[in-house]
């Protein structure tokens, strides 16, 4: 439990070098902070502000599991997307802004609970981002899904950042300087009155202490150059990878989760298998319309506990699969059939789709449906592909962990 008073603050570096900072006359906990290096998957943060106003900014683990990671407070439960917002609340109303990257934030309503881990994505979920400059999300108690609202009466200025808290924006998009920039700032400004900085003109003596400057220069004439034709770089589309990244059964990993992580962004790790996107163009999803997709490709197991905390796991097989994305309600269905060597189940998945094409869905633990993490791509053909990693509980004693490609 960390308390400040009137004129308090307590600055907190994560050991991922994350930020958790909060004001005067402010309450807050840090239930959970538990890094993983070796398993991404296993990171887990969680934050609670009980009262005031804290600051977070995302370190590096919470980046890589930016799924394991939550912010409450007593009405709202916020979800990042490798970030830098603050938030200010008292026990009915919590407003949330957001510096660098974005938020997603819920009312804890329907499936989303302050006991969760997690953002809670769905139609009740809204989203942040630091483009909505001067906007706020604000959720108030026993209100389900956040409204936009405009800073001013209704976002107070302790939710604007502060120019003596590290990496903060002014309204101008410019960094401020922390105190330690701003000494080092001042001591620049006396060495340049000592010795001028190499691109400003060397100061011209005084005439009287060179009584022979020497001739005078002709001058040389110049002529015009014409400035040189710069072609912006054509950026390629963002490919998808993804695959098992540990060793199952005697197989060997598929994928080095060290070397994709270094060149590639991370979208979702999830027991056996890693989803990455190589840098490129942006995808950007549609407003409207709809598409569905059929199975081309998948991996998965079956996990059985026999008790006693042994498991085992067999390979298994899906078919009949489809995946349906409604731009416009930006949400997802889809459906496959999973075949055991005992049986065949079936399995079931919804969420949100963000506007960079990342989907989500929470199975909520309804057995036979599927947590999801996915992204869209514009990949090798015009309809473009998608690609998703899931894991859900078949009944009481088996779970399933797989991914897919989707064209």
């Amino acid at each position: 439990m960390l308390t400040t008073g009137a004129d308090g603050y307590i600055y907190v570096k994560t050991a991922d070098n994350g930020l958790f900072i909060l004001r005067p006359q402010t309450q807050a906990r840090i239930v959970t902070y538990h890094i993983d290096k070796n398993n991404p998957a296993n990171t887990k943060v969680k934050f609670e502000l009980i009262s005031g106003t804290a600051r977070s900014r995302s370190g590096d683990a919470v980046k890589h599991a930016r799924q394991n990671f939550r912010f409450n407070t007593p009405v709202a439960a916020i979800g990042v997307r490798g970030t830098d917002f603050t938030v200010v609340t008292d026990n009915d109303t919590s407003r949330v802004s957001v510096f660098s990257g974005g938020v997603v934030v819920s009312g804890f309503a329907g499936g989303c609970r302050p006991e969760g881990a997690g953002p809670c994505e769905g139609a009740l979920s809204r989203e942040l981002s630091a483009a909505q400059r001067g906007q706020l999300l604000q959720v108030s108690r026993g209100q389900a899904a956040p409204q936009v609202v405009e800073a001013g009466s209704e976002g107070p200025n302790q939710a604007s950042p502060r120019s003596d808290e590290p990496l903060s924006k002014n309204g101008s998009g410019q960094p401020n300087v922390s105190v330690e920039a701003a000494k080092n700032l001042g001591l620049v400004a006396v060495i340049d009155k000592i010795v001028p900085p190499s691109d400003e003109p060397t100061p011209v003596p005084n005439p009287g202490t060179n009584p022979d400057p020497g001739p005078t220069p002709i001058p040389v004439p110049t002529l015009p150059v014409d400035p040189p034709v710069v072609v912006a770089p054509v950026q390629p589309e963002r490919r998808v990878v993804w695959g098992r990244w540990v060793e199952m059964n005697s197989m060997p990993a598929e994928i080095d989760f060290s070397a994709e992580r270094r060149k590639n962004d991370l979208i979702a790790v999830n027991g056996y298998f890693a989803l990455f996107r190589t840098p490129g163009k942006e995808y950007v999803t549609p407003n409207n319309g709809s598409i569905g997709f059929s199975l081309r490709s998948s991996e998965v197991y079956v996990i059985t506990e026999h008790g006693g905390g042994l498991t085992s796991a067999r390979s298994a097989s899906l078919s009949n699969g489809a995946l349906n994305v409604d731009f416009g309600r930006r949400s997802f269905d889809t459906s496959m059939d999973l075949t055991t060597k005992d049986d065949v189940v079936k399995l079931r998945g919804e969420g949100t789709v963000l506007g960079d094409g990342r989907f989500y869905g929470d199975a909520g633990g309804r057995m036979g449906y599927l947590n999801i993490q996915g992204v869209l791509s514009n990949e090798r053909v015009t309809t473009g592909t998608a690609a998703t990693i899931f894991d859900g509980r078949i009944d009481e004693r088996r779970r399933v962990n797989g991914g897919a490609i989707w064209r």
